[in-house]
């Protein structure tokens, strides 16, 4: 048995423990009067979808058919741009979305998810969610939306396809790239990308066509799995160790219309919460795995990898910190959570932003 089944199996029985625990009161009269869910995630296919799919089939098995989650991939009920209004509205239970999505109707959520140069590590980010107050301002603003915030979902970096070489920052200047929107859009315009928004469904047929040149989504296996390697030549990375420097921890969610969340018993509520902390763990640990198998097969196809230096980093850390503060000053909410991050990543722990860069800069 390999370290990740023997992992997977782990999870596995302690997430039927915690379900034998928390669903068996419920179990009895569930039989007959189940819930179900209907459950729609951002991924369009590969390793995403399918690790997705086999956890929504679990739930049925974990909760004795008290809770069961019909899943459907992106675009199988609803545009990826229009999930949280489908959860709002009741057409969909719940979603699985790429956190970034939700920056229309809460613009802090710009900071819910990784932000250029910002956390690094899917650790900090489970710091600022779970030890620094981030889950409960979430789950306060989703709130205000109609929606309960469960819990993010880690998976992988992003990494940047592209048709053209791209061996410095400079060499984006005058490229059609597509981009999740936000801040993030901002960094790259800054250094001269003509930058569009798409939904990752569209990124494939955009790049065939010519549309872009360059396009940014999740990570390797996912991306091996929908083609890209067949539309681009070169993928962007940062220095060794510093896979994307603009979402260094893409995160996704699990986020609930509010009337699907309190029709829930206690113990159910507490299930969903700590299914999701499964989830997380396992869908991280799986993308990691699938993406050792993809590298090789890019190499296979031809496409080659390059790397921005050091100099590029500290270059766009100083052209992201004053965009940072510009999207935190625009509401209220969105200050305060990057407060929090902001204090973390200057602290002794990370040290990643030199003081000297946010000199004179007031959330004010």
């Amino acid at each position: 048995m390999t370290k990740l089944t023997s992992r997977r199996a782990a999870l596995r029985t302690i997430g039927m423990a915690g379900a034998a625990g928390l669903a068996a009161p419920h179990i009895a009269g569930a039989q007959a009067n189940g819930t179900t869910w209907r459950i729609q995630t951002s991924w369009p296919g590969g390793a995403g979808l399918q690790i997705f799919k086999d956890w929504c089939a679990s739930i049925q098995e974990k909760t004795g058919g008290e809770l069961s989650f019909t899943p459907f991939g992106a675009n199988d009920v609803v545009g990826d741009f229009q999930l949280y209004d489908a959860v709002k509205n009741g057409v969909l239970e719940a979603i699985n979305p790429f956190t970034i999505y939700a920056q229309g109707i809460i613009p802090a959520a710009t900071f819910l998810t990784s932000i250029p140069l910002g956390l690094r590590q899917p650790s900090e980010f489970d710091a600022f969610y779970y030890g620094l107050g981030g889950l409960d301002i979430a789950r306060e603003l989703y709130a205000k939306q109609g929606m309960f915030f469960v819990g993010p979902v880690h998976h992988d970096a992003n990494i940047i396809h592209s048709k053209v070489p791209i061996r410095s920052i400079d060499d984006f200047a005058g490229r059609k790239m597509r981009l999740p929107g936000g801040m993030v859009a901002d960094v790259f315009s800054e250094i001269g990308a003509e930058t569009t928004v798409l939904p990752g469904s569209e990124i494939f047929p955009a790049l065939e066509k010519g549309t872009i040149d360059v396009a940014d989504y999740v990570g390797p296996a996912v991306n091996y799995a929908l083609g890209f390697s067949q539309v681009t030549d070169y993928i962007v990375m940062g220095p060794p160790g510093f896979m994307s420097l603009y979402q260094p921890v893409d995160i996704m969610d699990i986020t609930v219309g509010q009337a699907a969340w309190d029709a829930l018993s206690p113990q159910m509520k507490q299930f969903v919460e700590m299914e999701t902390h499964v989830y997380s763990d396992m869908h991280y640990a799986a993308i990691q795995a699938a993406d050792q198998e993809a590298w090789p097969k890019f190499e296979a196809d031809g496409v080659e990898v390059t790397r921005l230096s050091q100099d590029d980093v500290d270059i766009m850390t100083e052209i992201a910190v004053p965009i940072w503060f510009d999207y935190a000053r625009r509401d209220p909410d969105a200050a305060r959570v990057f407060k929090i991050q902001l204090d973390y990543m200057q602290s002794g722990s990370l040290g990643y932003v030199d003081p000297a860069l946010t000199e004179g800069m007031s959330l004010e």
